[in-house]
């Protein structure tokens, strides 16, 4: 779809309907396989594209280079076990590979149809468990945010596309006033993800009720948490969904402009949203008249110099502006004065990512998940004195003892539990 512009609905779900129909993922004819290989920063960091470049030769060595695909994914979740990846078809999963494993995974793997046992995950007695699904790890997850992280080509716009990308901004932009978007997110309960967890709706319609016609929508992407990289990896396996994310909050409040705040520190994540920003205003679904309609609306990043300060909003507005980063008085807010003195509307990129599945999938689906006061999931970065230390996504309200125990693994070397931050 290379220099296509998606003007209607119907040349999206064209586009969607093609990728499907055709990816080596689903098995294209029934007989291509596909290799979901992670290429998060945690494995990258672990070997990742070594193992590919070895993959890739023992592929072309025995023939199966035009049978078998590999896909770089984004983070599939559990960190520690890289480089990671998951075949397509039969959702066997493998981790701790090595450039000398890839000739018995083709060998034994795709041409003998037998489990290499020894590079799966190893359950309780050090029994192999296989396939993804049976996991402890992955079965005790419900990924919203990282819906796509692990099964998509973070820079492919057809593989978003293909996974229901970009509908929610169509659907709202064609059948939904800005009030109704709003209205979705009320009823969804969503509250931010950045800390301080104010109801989301509340804080568009703030913005969307100050006077001013110029509205700035920002995404805090600033992470600056020890031990957190929660944002970073969305950033990095799911960049659009932050781009449509942005998009329905812009056409909520009335936004034709917004930044995404990016530490410095995330080169990997900048580069591929950079891509993605790209990719999708070639595609006219960022610039002028988005979908034939009214609504216009752009994108650019704004880098930060790692300053943990400007993680607070009206710092992060400071240091857009190229100002000192540090904070301003409140009142007045960013939703009445905030960037370059305009109303401005901020929230974090685990917001964001929620937003087109809500408004996609429906307010009331969110609110079925969560507590009575918190709705949907939280996403949490494992690390420590723990025995599977990874990115998880769980409902609010989980048990720590969950967390830690079902889907950590529980306490290195059979320590006892102390604390957690």
């Amino acid at each position: 779809m290379k220099n296509e512009r998606i003007e209607s609905i119907s040349t999206l779900e064209k586009i969607r309907d093609d990728v499907r129909a055709s990816s080596p993922e689903n098995g294209k004819a029934g007989e291509d396989e596909a290799i979901l290989l992670c290429a998060g920063g945690g494995c990258i960091a672990s070997g990742a594209y070594a193992f590919k470049e070895a993959l890739q030769n023992a592929l072309n060595a025995h023939g199966l280079a035009d049978q078998v695909t590999i896909i770089e994914t984004g983070c599939l979740g559990p960190c520690a076990q890289g480089p990671v990846c998951v075949m397509g078809r039969d959702k066997t999963y493998y981790q701790g590979l090595q450039p000398a494993d890839a000739e018995e995974l083709v060998t034994s793997h795709l041409k003998g149809n037998q489990i290499v046992e020894r590079l799966t995950w190893q359950g309780e007695g050090e029994k192999p468990v296989p396939v993804l699904s049976d996991i402890e790890f992955f079965k005790r997850q419900t990924k919203v945010v990282l819906r796509n992280c692990g099964r998509i080509v973070p820079t492919s716009l057809e593989d978003y596309i293909a996974h229901d990308g970009y509908a929610a901004l169509a659907k709202a932009l064609t059948s939904m006033t800005p009030e109704q978007v709003i209205d979705e997110v009320r009823i969804s309960g969503l509250r931010g993800r950045g800390g301080a967890g104010f109801p989301t709706h509340t804080k568009w319609t703030f913005t969307r009720n100050s006077a001013d016609p110029q509205k700035y929508i920002l995404c805090n992407a600033d992470e600056g948490d020890p031990g957190a990289y929660m944002d970073r990896s969305v950033l990095e396996g799911d960049p659009h969904s932050i781009i449509e994310g942005m998009a329905l909050g812009a056409y909520a409040i009335g936004s034709s402009k917004g930044y995404v705040y990016v530490r410095a520190e995330y080169p990997l994540a900048i580069e591929r949203l950079q891509i993605a920003i790209d990719a999708a205003r070639d595609a006219g679904l960022l610039g002028e008249r988005i979908f034939g309609t009214d609504f216009s609306f752009d994108v650019e990043i704004r880098m930060g110099s790692g300053a943990f300060v400007c993680g607070e909003e009206t710092a992060l507005i400071n240091s857009i502006e190229g100002k000192r980063g540090e904070p301003r008085p409140r009142p007045p807010f960013p939703a009445v004065k905030g960037l370059w003195q305009k109303p401005s509307c901020l929230n974090n990129v685990e917001t964001f990512a929620n937003i087109p599945a809500i408004i996609h999938r429906g307010g009331a689906w969110y609110a079925g998940m969560g507590t009575e006061k918190s709705k949907g999931t939280k996403v949490f970065a494992l690390a420590g004195a723990i025995n599977v230390s990874g990115l998880v996504e769980v409902p609010i309200g989980a048990k720590l003892r969950e967390i830690i125990y079902d889907i950590g693994g529980g306490i290195k070397d059979g320590g006892t539990f102390k604390a957690a931050q």
